[in-house]
């Protein structure tokens, strides 16, 4: 068959073989499995996960769009929101290392390889499953963390809590994290997930941020 069948996707994010069964009227799933295999194989089209797929149309006119890679990952997970690494780096947080598209779950943490690149989910207990907005691309809804939110939740998941007991520690240089230039209420906001999740180890993680780079603002020892 004519790869003219993929032109109705190719202004979309992704479309399903159940999708493109009903457009290429093909009623065998096992035919429209093997012809969309094909066309991968041919560079006509990008496998994104198991039974979804873009059209290498879509992805030569859009892959440097802003929130390209923030719609495949919702693609692929749409239990997800965008965190850690990838978050910090958009802030300039982190500098020195690309890291793949990193994301948060309430799912089991899973790593998807696919030609688009790697994305990693990590998994978070389901309270501490928000401090995120939802955007939308081309009727993709995806989730983003806060600035603050993606810090908090790169904090929880490092094994932090020997490295906080060591003395006269900086937190922030040990783990070379730019965050002079954060404030305001971004910091707020980072206090109030840490004093929120009761965790002790975020507790002390805050008080040394409060201490080396954060002085201006001080929350009550109270919290800590």
């Amino acid at each position: 068959m004519k790869t003219t069948l993929l032109q109705p996707f190719e202004r979309i994010p992704y479309f399903t073989i159940e999708g493109f069964k009903q457009a290429a009227d093909i009623s065998k799933a096992e035919q429209a499995r093997l012809l969309l295999h094909r066309w991968v194989n041919a560079g006509h089209l990008i496998q994104l996960k198991n039974g979804v797929y873009m059209t290498r149309r879509f992805y030569e006119q859009r892959r440097n769009d802003a929130a390209f890679s923030a719609a495949v990952s919702a693609i692929i997970l749409p239990q997800s929101y965008l965190s850690l690494e990838y978050v910090l780096q958009k802030y300039n947080i982190i500098t020195d290392v690309t890291y793949p598209v990193t994301a948060i779950t309430a799912k089991n943490t899973r790593r998807i390889v696919n030609s688009l690149g790697t994305f990693w989910y990590r998994n978070l207990r389901a309270d501490l499953y928000h401090g995120f907005t939802i955007s939308d691309y081309f009727g993709v809804k995806y989730a983003e963390a806060t600035l603050a939110k993606a810090l908090f939740d790169f904090l929880y998941l490092r094994p932090l809590s020997n490295v906080l007991r060591a003395p006269n520690l900086d937190l922030a240089e040990e783990l070379r994290l730019n965050l002079d230039d954060v404030a305001g209420e971004a910091v707020s906001e980072f206090f109030s997930h840490v004093e929120r999740s009761g965790v002790r180890k975020m507790k002390m993680a805050a008080e040394n941020f409060r201490r080396h780079v954060w002085q201006t603002w001080y929350k009550p020892s109270s919290m800590f």
